[in-house]
């Protein structure tokens, strides 16, 4: 017969499994610290031996990482998903930027329909919230907070599409775009015509999610995604006029 005795689970692997279950769903984020060890186990409500058990297996599998005086942290797994040399090649050739924000506009699309079918009434809370702060920060004059909550909007839609796959390379490639490997998303916000209408776009992708419109929400992400592009190439287009210009002057003034 293929059945085989039922045996207790040592409590240190009911942690592993709920911390693995928080990292794979998106909910301890690379980098972020743990609580203390005491306030871990109360909460876990096991005794502290059984949580130094699993985070030393977490740590082996290179899921946590320990820093003398500073606490137990999630490891930077993101990191793994490009080597630094094809993050170099992405940096140097413009034709990594158009695939980037095509790879963008199908991922995020298809994130969106599913947001707008598959969130909770929790999840669109969260995006309406921070919607709801960028119209906010909007008001401001530096761009910066604005910049950081369009990051956020878009990674709220990802998480409410319940794809853990999606979310965790997605997750990785907003984190090149946060270290400028793309292009300088800053200097989209920096001009205030442009940041009216980026504003308005994700206002388009708000409004079709809570109306749970899935084939609407899909064709913001994508509108949007679309006049990202075309930003880029005007913002390419008018370099190469000022450096061209710059040459001229230079030119005239050697005369």
């Amino acid at each position: 017969m293929p059945f085989q005795k039922v045996t207790p689970e040592k409590l240190s692997q009911s942690v592993v499994r709920q911390i693995e279950q928080l990292i794979l769903r998106g909910i301890l984020r690379p980098g972020e610290r743990l609580p203390s060890e005491r306030d871990l186990a109360e909460k876990l409500d096991v005794s502290r031996p059984s949580l130094r058990d699993a985070i030393s297996e977490l740590a082996e599998r290179g899921l946590l990482v320990s820093r003398a005086g500073s606490g137990v942290f999630v490891a930077e797994v993101l990191g793994s998903a490009f080597s630094p040399a094809l993050i170099q090649l992405f940096a140097t050739h413009d034709e990594a930027v158009f695939d980037y924000i095509a790879f963008r506009r199908d991922m995020e699309g298809l994130a969106a329909e599913r947001a707008a079918r598959l969130g909770s009434e929790t999840d669109l809370r969260l995006i309406d919230t921070i919607f709801r702060k960028m119209e906010a920060a909007h008001q401001k004059r530096d761009p910066s907070d604005e910049a950081q909550l369009d990051a956020e909007f878009h990674m709220s839609i990802i998480e409410a599409s319940h794809n853990v796959i999606m979310l965790h390379m997605l997750r990785s490639m907003f984190d090149l775009l946060r270290q400028g490997v793309f292009y300088n998303r800053q200097v989209m916000f920096r001009n205030r015509m442009t940041r009216g209408q980026l504003l308005d776009q994700h206002r388009a992708m708000n409004t079709a999610i809570q109306a749970r419109d899935p084939v609407a929400a899909r064709a913001a992400v994508e509108a949007h995604l679309s006049f990202v592009e075309q930003a880029y190439v005007n913002q390419m287009r008018a370099e190469k006029h000022e450096t061209i210009a710059r040459q001229r002057l230079e030119h005239e003034a050697s005369r």
